[in-house]
């Protein structure tokens, strides 16, 4: 009975954690790449419309996104609208994706990343805020900085480059819901991918 108890307080402490699309995206601060010293934080981006996108350059449902260009375009898109692109890497040290900052910063030139900055969460405590199970896993966060949209990307899951166009992009239709003043039609879909790698 007592394991029961305290399983059960264990399961209701990680569902008070879960973050709620319709409620504040809570706050956050990582290192960026470039300068050591170089922190980013969510609050930064106070009234702007932020974009999270969950990231391991090893992961073949992100190299899908990025080696046909999808992803750059996306970012390069919506940033040129005054949306704010962070990709974050959740992966930790000896897991795949793991890289720190001269890694992140050779990938996100060889990749050509347009996102307004590359954020290393190590520990993986945005990761798991956030519950990101996936890369990529998707959020979007309006101006008054609740959570609109969290989920996949698109709608055919896959690795399939082919896809991309026969898709529904989900991230693209919530910002252009956004930045034409309209509620957001689709809030929640189930993430694909790779799993993050805690």
């Amino acid at each position: 009975m007592k394991s029961l108890i305290v399983l059960l307080a264990a399961f209701i402490s990680l569902e008070a954690f879960a973050v709620k699309t319709g409620t504040k995206a809570p706050d956050f601060t990582l290192n960026g790449i470039g300068s050591k010293a170089r922190k980013t934080s969510l609050s930064d981006f106070k009234g702007k419309i932020v974009v999270l996108e969950w990231l391991n350059h090893r992961c073949p449902f992100v190299r899908k996104h990025y080696d046909s260009g999808n992803m750059q375009a996306l970012q390069k898109n919506y940033i040129e609208k005054n949306v704010i692109w962070l990709s974050i890497i959740s992966s930790a040290p000896g897991k795949e994706g793991h890289v720190d900052n001269e890694g992140a910063i050779q990938d996100k030139t060889v990749n050509k990343s347009a996102a307004t900055d590359i954020l290393l969460d190590p520990s993986g405590t945005v990761g798991k805020l956030y519950e990101a199970k996936t890369t990529p896993h998707m959020f979007v966060i309006d101006k008054e900085g609740t959570l609109v949209y969290q989920g996949a990307i698109d709608s055919i899951p896959g690795t399939e480059k082919d896809t991309i166009k026969d898709a529904k992009n989900y991230v693209a239709q919530a910002l252009n819901d956004l930045l034409a003043g309209k509620k957001v039609s689709v809030t929640d879909t189930k993430s694909y991918g790779c799993s993050v790698k805690y």
